[in-house]
């Protein structure tokens, strides 16, 4: 029943995509031109061909499917300052989130763990954390700008910020949830603490701190292209603003579709890690 449901599934997607990609194809026809097709000015960003109507300004899906073809076949190459391919721009932001998430776990999940055992830190630090917490990471940039004076620390910074969050709660939430009956039988066994923390804390808070984990590279990977848009220099967000100032919406499309693939295979990683501890109860 469990592979039937899967298959139908998958059919169902496939056959979504393919409508999809139908719809966007018939959208992007070029039209029989009448008169002036679209204003003077934006004919003079989209081309002598997208204002008389014969050929759409938006990209077709096979221009979409050339386009990735092309950036695939030769994705590391530089050829100036602003002209890098587009493995190079992934491999500048993977890098940048991925230092800024390890970075955020080494200090929200210890920190995490702590309020979540103490009840008087918990008391002590929720006012900080409930003040921080809801503040826009890019908020923190123009600060991490003028203080580390650096546009890619400043990136990893704004994802350390925005990554810390969810791990810290879900950690707190995950310790100060495991079961009293566990911790019992740990004092009457004399466990000692540090004992107790990594062999019955720990494990049954894995599968918490995990989901907050996979919580916090979602974000993180969503801020850091708004991030590098700011910020520039590289990575794929600046590759989209650069192309947006190109007025390549080929290269965009692709860009996205890549940023949402990479985020997928970033979700699929932790929630793999995530069924590593899960244990059946």
């Amino acid at each position: 029943m469990k592979t039937s449901l899967g298959m139908r599934a998958g059919l169902l997607s496939l056959l979504i995509f393919v409508a999809i990609v139908a719809i966007w194809h018939v959208a992007t026809l070029p039209t029989a031109a009448s008169g002036p097709a679209v204003d003077p000015e934006y004919a003079k960003l989209v081309g002598a061909a997208a204002a008389t109507g014969s050929k759409s300004a938006m990209p077709t899906p096979a221009d979409i499917g050339a386009t990735i073809w092309k950036h695939l076949a030769d994705p590391f190459y530089v050829r100036g300052s602003n002209d890098k391919g587009i493995g190079i721009q992934l491999a500048y932001s993977l890098g940048r989130v991925l230092l800024g998430f390890g970075l955020a776990a080494l200090v929200a999940i210890p920190l995490g763990f702590l309020i979540g055992m103490s009840p008087l830190v918990y008391r002590a630090l929720d006012p900080f954390i409930q003040i921080l917490k809801p503040v826009s990471p890019l908020a923190w940039m123009p600060l991490a700008l003028y203080t580390i004076k650096d546009s890619a620390i400043s990136s990893i910074f704004v994802i350390f910020i925005c990554s810390v969050w969810p791990m810290l709660i879900n950690t707190a939430f995950g310790v100060g949830s495991v079961r009293r009956e566990w911790l019992n039988v740990a004092r009457t066994l004399e466990v000692g603490p540090f004992r107790t923390a990594f062999k019955v804390i720990l494990p049954a808070a894995a599968p918490t701190i995990m989901t907050g984990m996979r919580i916090s590279v979602g974000i993180a990977w969503l801020v850091i292209v708004a991030a590098e848009m700011l910020v520039g220099g590289t990575g794929i967000g600046y590759f989209v603003w650069n192309e947006w100032n190109n007025l390549s919406i080929a290269n965009i499309v692709t860009a996205i579709l890549l940023i949402g693939l990479v985020g997928l295979l970033l979700d699929q990683g932790l929630a793999y890690l995530a069924r590593l501890v899960t244990y059946p109860e």
